[in-house]
């Protein structure tokens, strides 16, 4: 990876800083949740089954994993604005293939690109509002991207469920007011003092793939399982929470289902900054415990036919979440070796989003034979059993994690 450090704002002129990188974070990071209370209208409009919503959703990990391994480290060549723009505009042409949808090949389009955007702002969006934090202003602005980023994550659903079930139009409204956001947030990027020196716009990708060193799969392997379990749960929420709330709930306001998603990733927020600067052998097994409770609550709920209990167990869940993703990252990251870290984090970042995708297709194709209340129930018991072995194995190797 290319050194780089950050260059001193012009002499008596003063920019935009880390404050407003993260809100160009969160901007940007809020479209790729904006469709989740919207499923259910296409579904109407459009007549697919739940798995083919799972699928739509999936290609969003797609994306996102494709450019963590092909371009993840781009804008350490080209420069943090350049990405953070194209990032910005790929996020455009995603809220433009929803307003011009049609039929579902422009939904999985729209997906696509949406995850490509999330892609490039996961690393070059964390790291700018970092590079453009005073030294002593590191840890603020370490929250600062945890809470630009998940707290985005959360915003999507919650403004686009507002919106849809109080404004006119709502599946245009959403998304012509996201590319008003995004204009904006474009003109902040331009504003913004670029951190890398020399960037060369000409510079190609170099493709990092996977790799993760053998001194650093001890640490890896449980922390990346954790991780893998945590956001299996967020994709549950993102991709068929409005299914459950108005199918198996008989919850139909759109408002109500983008507050419940919202809360899942406010809980995880909170949980990224309760981990932070706590030994990961402590937080790692205490995240997926307060995951296992969320896993059961919600299971529960689904159980009981509770929309109270849901939104418990999402929040109790997001909570440990955010404590085990947190605690998995940083030990991750400290174990690296310097020369492998970008790699090595990436990795991390595939397991998590594999985990965002992979099993709510599951949900989705179970849901075809044993409905959707059945299905949510088999996927909360193995998420249960996972997230629960894999905190007893993370309990055994506390010194190691601790050493990382």
């Amino acid at each position: 990876m290319t050194a780089t450090r950050r260059r001193p704002p012009h002499p008596g002129r003063r920019r935009p800083g880390f404050r407003s990188a993260a809100a160009v974070f969160a901007v940007g990071m809020a479209g790729t949740t904006l469709p989740t209370p919207l499923y259910g209208l296409y579904r109407e409009e459009l007549g697919f089954s739940e798995l083919t919503v799972t699928l739509v959703f999936a290609t969003y990990a797609v994306g996102v994993i494709l450019t963590l391994l092909l371009v993840g480290n781009h804008s350490d060549r080209v420069g943090r604005r350049p990405v953070l723009l194209c990032a910005l505009a790929l996020a455009a042409a995603s809220a433009g293939c929803f307003l011009l949808e049609s039929g579902l090949p422009l939904l999985y389009a729209g997906r696509l690109l949406s995850g490509l955007s999330a892609g490039l702002l996961s690393g070059a969006g964390t790291v700018t509002v970092l590079e453009l934090a005073d030294p002593g202003r590191r840890s603020r602005a370490g929250f600062a991207a945890t809470a630009a980023n998940m707290g985005g994550l959360g915003c999507g659903p919650l403004l686009a469920g507002f919106l849809a079930e109080y404004a006119p139009s709502p599946l245009t409204t959403p998304y012509l007011v996201h590319l008003a956001l995004l204009a904006v947030a474009a003109v902040v990027v331009l504003l913004l003092p670029e951190t890398v020196d020399n960037p060369r716009l000409t510079a190609r990708p170099r493709p990092q793939g996977l790799y993760v060193p053998a001194r650093v799969r001890a640490v890896f392997t449980p922390a990346a399982v954790a991780a893998f379990a945590g956001f299996s749960l967020l994709g549950l929420f993102t991709a068929v929470a409005p299914s459950f709330l108005a199918e198996t709930l008989g919850e139909r306001n759109l408002a109500v289902c983008g507050l419940v998603v919202f809360a899942v990733f406010l809980a995880s927020t909170a949980g990224q900054a309760l981990a932070g600067g706590r030994p990961a052998g402590l937080t790692l097994p205490l995240g997926c415990l307060v995951l296992v409770g969320g896993l059961l609550l919600v299971g529960a709920s689904l159980w009981a036919e509770s929309t109270a209990l849901l939104v418990v167990g999402g929040a109790c869940g997001g909570l440990g979440q955010g404590l085990a993703f947190r605690a998995g990252l940083t030990a991750v990251s400290a174990a690296a070796p310097a020369a492998h870290r970008a790699a090595t984090v990436s990795s991390f970042f595939v397991v998590a989003y594999t985990g965002i995708s992979l099993p709510v297709i599951g949900v989705g194709a179970l849901a075809l034979a044993l409905g959707l209340r059945g299905a949510g129930l088999v996927f909360t018991g193995c998420a249960t059993l996972v997230a629960a072995a894999t905190g007893m194995w993370l309990r055994r190797r506390r010194a190691e994690l601790d050493r990382a």
